[in-house]
């Protein structure tokens, strides 16, 4: 039992570390997908730091938590839609690695929470496919 409680925690720390870095990057933008990712890691990070004892961190991620979730409860109220990418162009610097494989991750955990697995995972494909031709046509050119 021990192992899955350290699963929660580790998950749920990459869950967050991983939209952070989405929407510090740019990939995404600080929407539903950003907000469900927050809410599902305090979650995780909770249930590990209860099992720790580590009270701090508990309640940090219970505030964490409650901030994903009003935030969600008030997009949802307002009838605002899903925000999922930026609108200007990617830029791609030489000598830095390219990461959008870990957008793809963040958008199909959050689909997988939100429904229809299917369709989202067949976007996010067709969306990574979409940017590195994109890319090739820049290197090319």
């Amino acid at each position: 039992m021990e192992a899955l409680w350290e699963i929660a925690g580790w998950s749920g720390a990459a869950l967050i570390l991983s939209a952070y870095l989405s929407v510090s990057m740019g990939w995404l933008k600080a929407g539903r997908r950003f907000q469900t990712a927050n809410l599902i890691g305090a979650c995780a990070f909770i249930v590990n730091g209860a099992v720790h004892e580590a009270w701090p961190s508990v309640v940090t991620n219970i505030a964490w938590f409650l901030i994903s979730g009003i935030a969600l409860l008030r997009m949802r109220s307002a009838g605002q839609p899903s925000v999922t990418a930026p609108d200007e162009t990617q830029v791609q610097f030489p000598g830095v690695p390219d990461t959008t494989g870990q957008i793809a991750v963040v958008q199909a955990i959050t689909a997988a929470v939100q429904g229809d697995v299917e369709g989202r995972a067949a976007a996010c494909e067709a969306s990574l496919r979409d940017s590195h031709a994109a890319d090739s046509a820049r290197v090319k050119h």
